[in-house]
């Protein structure tokens, strides 16, 4: 495996690989409702796009075939972290977050579903707070967690 810069021709891919992971990985803790308006798998590819060169954000590619991505902002957000549903508890997460986290100086924050809170536990990040986020009606249940950068 290894881990590149991304590139606008994998935008579609990781939309793919979003969709996907949210339907599988996560539908042990969410509901069909509330998979279908976190991932509707109705994206604006533009609008990934734009989103992932405005942030450092990275590939992990195993065989020419992508198996996770993530991104962070310059303000320490990060926004993005999903790793294939065949491709779960290898490593991968931890190789991109670590990278994340290496971008940018200082305190981190993401928002952390309920499947992905214990992996960020383990990384040392804490729960500032719980929240609902809304989506089209629907009510989903996430973590604000921060993990405070070296000082």
């Amino acid at each position: 495996m290894k881990i590149r810069k991304y590139q606008p021709s994998d935008c579609r891919e990781l939309t793919e690989l979003f969709y996907n992971t949210v339907h599988i990985v996560n539908a042990k803790d969410y509901t069909e409702e509330q998979l279908n308006v976190w991932a509707s798998g109705k994206v604006d590819l533009e609008k990934w796009n734009q989103s992932l060169q405005e942030h450092f954000s990275i590939v992990a590619v195993d065989n020419e075939t992508i198996v996770g991505f993530g991104d962070i902002d310059d303000t320490g957000y990060l926004d993005r972290l999903f790793v294939h549903a065949k491709y779960q508890r290898k490593g991968i997460a931890t190789a991109i977050c670590e990278q994340l986290e290496q971008a940018v100086p200082g305190k981190i924050i993401t928002h952390a579903s309920i499947t992905a809170r214990p992996f960020f536990e383990k990384r040392g990040y804490r729960v500032f707070k719980e929240q609902q986020v809304e989506r089209q009606g629907v009510f989903l249940t996430n973590f604000v967690m921060i993990k405070e950068g070296e000082k």
